[in-house]
């Protein structure tokens, strides 16, 4: 257990947060390093706090440093639990998918509405006794899929469903074309358990998805690669920080009004909810 400073970083309480890919960091501006303990262990990797738009943001990288973790091994009940411990209310997850459908070209932002979990092996709750079911019809928060698709402009598709993978391998074609089939419209290995534990401790979140290739079962000649992927997403970092810095700018302060934690206050859980300067238990 630790107990967690109460302002991490100079300018005070981080209330958005971002989880994305390492190129991140150079989104914030005069960032702060914290290292959180969790009961999950630790996250994958400490926590950079910094200022965008002039409020503090907390920035933590999905996979680790040098993208240590694949998908399957990312400790994602550490990660939302550290974020939730500084104080964190909303969480912006920028990542990259694959589209399924005609009109999710390459370069193309999704911000998705709904989701489905076709994960095997990862474990999806902090609830390990009593009953505390999470209502989770509407995954993403709809003020910051507003948000969102306000600063995403002209050519983004505002609705979708993302259906995310076990992996790390990408679809069989079969596979591709069934989701397809389904009227899923992207497809990606991260999403799922992240907005299901937010919405457990009661933190907003929501995703920009983007395209960075088309998934296996969408065109015949083509099939997924990772170098490509890459390049894609290196490509348009650029664009995903501006538009998040507008997002971050834009939203209002104090609390969140949409409710995303409102079903907390009908259920009686098994441990205590962290914050700052709490005690991080179990």
């Amino acid at each position: 257990m630790t107990d967690l400073p109460s302002a991490p970083h100079p300018g005070g309480t981080p209330r958005v947060a971002v989880i994305g890919g390492s190129g991140f960091y150079e989104f914030l501006d005069d960032p702060t390093t914290v290292t959180v303990e969790t009961p999950w262990g630790e996250p994958s990797a400490p926590i950079a706090v910094g200022d965008v738009g002039g409020r503090p943001v907390a920035f933590l990288p999905r996979h680790g440093a040098g993208h240590r973790y694949p998908p399957t091994q990312i400790p994602y009940r550490a990660n939302i639990w550290a974020l939730k411990s500084l104080g964190v209310e909303r969480i912006l997850a920028p990542c990259a998918v694959g589209g399924l459908q005609p009109e999710t070209q390459p370069g193309t932002l999704v911000v998705p509405d709904q989701l489905v979990d076709r994960t095997t092996s990862r474990v999806q709750t902090y609830v390990e006794t009593g009953a505390a079911h999470a209502p989770f019809a509407d995954p993403y928060c709809p003020e910051l899929r507003t948000a969102l698709t306000s600063a995403a402009g002209e050519g983004a598709i505002d609705g979708g469903t993302m259906v995310v993978i076990e992996g790390p391998r990408f679809s069989t074609r079969a596979e591709s074309q069934s989701y397809a089939a389904a009227g899923w419209t992207v497809v990606n290995m991260t999403g799922h358990p992240e907005a299901v534990l937010a919405r457990e401790l009661g933190v907003c979140y929501a995703t920009i998805a983007l395209v960075t290739d088309l998934d296996a079962g969408v065109s015949a000649e083509e099939s997924v690669d990772q170098a490509a992927v890459f390049a894609l997403f290196e490509k348009h970092i650029g664009r995903l920080k501006t538009m998040l810095g507008e997002v971050v700018a834009g939203l209002p302060e104090g609390e969140p009004g949409c409710g995303c934690g409102a079903w907390l206050d009908d259920v009686e859980l098994s441990f205590e909810l962290p914050g700052p300067g709490r005690t991080v238990s179990a």
